[in-house]
């Protein structure tokens, strides 16, 4: 009887337990419904997160190339005014090297006046020569 009994209790202990076990299950199922419904919240947030980096990717990709249209023109106005500054030397220098040519011409000119009429005069001959011209 003594054997009976204890089976007896085993088994009741046992119905027990596995009542209490299946009970643990359905609150699981319950929180693994609420772990799956986070999940698919999580999965929609990062979906989210996935256009907004592509979203920033293209604007950063916009600023890039108006940067880049910005160096452009910086440089081409720098090569502008390089080209302008030596446009500009080039045709200012030109008057005054004309200006020059023409006054060096006078002035041999105006020397060889000098000589011819040294050789007339002797007074303006010593005169040329005191002053190295003769």
């Amino acid at each position: 009887m003594r054997k009976i009994g204890l089976l007896l209790l085993i088994t009741v202990l046992f119905i027990l337990y596995s009542n209490s076990v299946l009970a643990v299950e359905g609150q699981m199922s319950l929180t693994n419904k609420e772990i799956l419904e986070r999940l698919h919240t999580l999965d929609l947030s990062i979906a989210r997160l996935e256009e907004g980096q592509k979203n920033l990717i293209t604007r950063v990709d916009g600023l890039v190339n108006i940067i880049l249209g910005g160096f452009g023109v910086v440089f081409a106005g720098i090569f502008a005014l390089i080209g302008f500054v030596l446009w500009d030397r080039r045709t200012a220098l030109a008057p005054a090297i004309r200006k020059n040519q023409e006054l060096e011409e006078r002035e041999l000119r105006l020397e060889k006046a000098l000589r011819e009429y040294a050789q007339r005069e002797p007074k303006l001959a010593e005169i040329l020569r005191s002053v190295g011209i003769l």
